[in-house]
């Protein structure tokens, strides 16, 4: 949780805009929160308070309400977006390249070579 004043400092940081305690306050009243200097922002209070900023910013309420600012990057780019139209088939594994098989009969047991017999007497 955070206070006005850094939930502000914070919202300074995202962009264009520089944000005062008194603006909080104001995204409070929009918001219909009753809101102090002294009262601690947590991350659902942080949404509703985010959400009345036009044009949206890019964090989310418990992002900013966070002990670690600013949030971390991931090192990796983010993955793009799928979207299936239709469902399709699924290969089975027959549809699937391998090993080819030998249409022979199956291997199993001890092959005996050609020689005698055993008979027992």
């Amino acid at each position: 949780m955070i206070n006005t004043q850094e939930f502000a400092r914070r919202l300074s940081t995202l962009g264009g805009h520089a944000f005062t305690s008194d603006d909080v306050v104001d995204l409070a009243t929009a918001a219909d929160v009753r809101i102090s200097a002294d009262l601690e922002i947590d991350a659902t209070l942080a949404q509703r308070l985010l959400d009345q900023i036009s044009p949206k910013v890019p964090v989310t309420g418990a992002q900013i309400a966070a002990s670690q600012w600013p949030p971390p990057q991931s090192s990796r780019p983010a993955a793009p977006s799928v979207s299936f139209s239709s469902p399709g088939a699924v290969d089975g594994p027959g549809d699937q390249p391998g090993r080819p098989r030998s249409s022979g009969p199956a291997r199993g047991g001890r092959r005996h070579g050609p020689g005698k017999a055993r008979r027992s007497n």
